[in-house]
């Protein structure tokens, strides 16, 4: 005789035969969207990090002195811009020295870095960046980060202008069409410098691969500097505008990198606030 367990199994593969086909199909489509929840649902987990307290402490070193450096040189250059002092009786004589290195081909190249990190070019490439960097990375810590970041030397340089009221060179000057705004600081030059430290921080502080840091850095810096000769050399702002710019651009970059720090970095012993996530690239 065919025991107990004998035909519970058979029964159990005969109801398994009987089921349609299309049972497996909506467990799988379950199944997918079960991972796509989870997926969704795990870009608003902001990824933890281990690192050495050493490690840690050098962020936060960092995040301060790039505040406090560029706190203390932006309060200097506005001083001396509104007390027409210090820094500011540099203005016309570097102006003076950039028009003598003019040309057609410098002009060029120039006005093609002016649109490229321009009111209009500029928030398209960030918003690309941002909505691509979203879809494709695990989490939307860093593309948030580097959103509001931006946002920010945004609204700063659309505050301070108005206020501070600082006249652009003579509109004879100007080598791209005459522009009435005020000119401190340069918009151009903020977009650029937040726009390249921060992604420059945001990607190496996970690779934490020395040679990359060191790239990305330099990158930043060249084309920082290339569009702070830019602005003067085209007629639009003064060597203390953009200076101001690159100023307010380390306050912001010390403070993203201080928020980043706080939010995601767990030195050993610390609790963490979910399970260890390597970063996305």
């Amino acid at each position: 005789m065919r025991s107990d367990a004998g035909r519970r199994e058979t029964i159990r593969l005969c109801s398994v035969a009987e089921q349609p086909p299309y049972v497996g199909i909506d467990m799988t489509q379950q199944l997918t969207r079960r991972q796509r929840l989870r997926e969704w649902n795990d870009k608003f987990i902001v990824e933890e990090r281990r690192l050495d307290p050493a490690a840690r402490r050098r962020l936060y070193v960092t995040a301060a002195v790039l505040v406090v450096i560029g706190a203390v040189l932006f309060a200097t250059l506005l001083i001396g811009v509104v007390t027409q002092t210090g820094f500011e009786r540099l203005d016309v004589p570097v102006d003076a020295w950039f028009d003598q290195f003019r040309s057609p081909d410098t002009t060029t190249a120039m006005i093609v870095l002016a649109i490229i990190f321009g009111p209009v070019a500029l928030p398209i490439i960030v918003l690309v960046v941002v909505v691509t960097w979203s879809i494709t990375a695990k989490h939307l810590w860093r593309p948030l980060l580097l959103a509001g970041g931006m946002l920010t030397g945004v609204l700063l340089a659309l505050t301070i202008a108005p206020i501070v009221q600082h006249p652009r060179p003579p509109i004879g000057e100007m080598l791209f069409g005459p522009d009435h705004t005020f000119s401190f600081p340069s918009g151009h030059v903020l977009g650029a410098s937040d726009f390249f430290l921060l992604l420059a921080f945001l990607i190496a502080s996970r690779l934490q691969k020395t040679w990359f840091t060191v790239l990305s850095v330099a990158v930043a810096i060249a084309m920082i500097v290339a569009q702070a000769a830019g602005r003067i050399y085209l007629g639009y702002h003064y060597l203390t505008d953009v200076s101001a710019s690159i100023a307010l651009s380390m306050v912001i970059v010390g403070a993203v990198i201080a928020i980043d720090t706080k939010r995601t970095v767990k030195v050993p012993g610390e609790q963490l606030s979910a399970t260890p996530i390597v970063a996305d690239r």
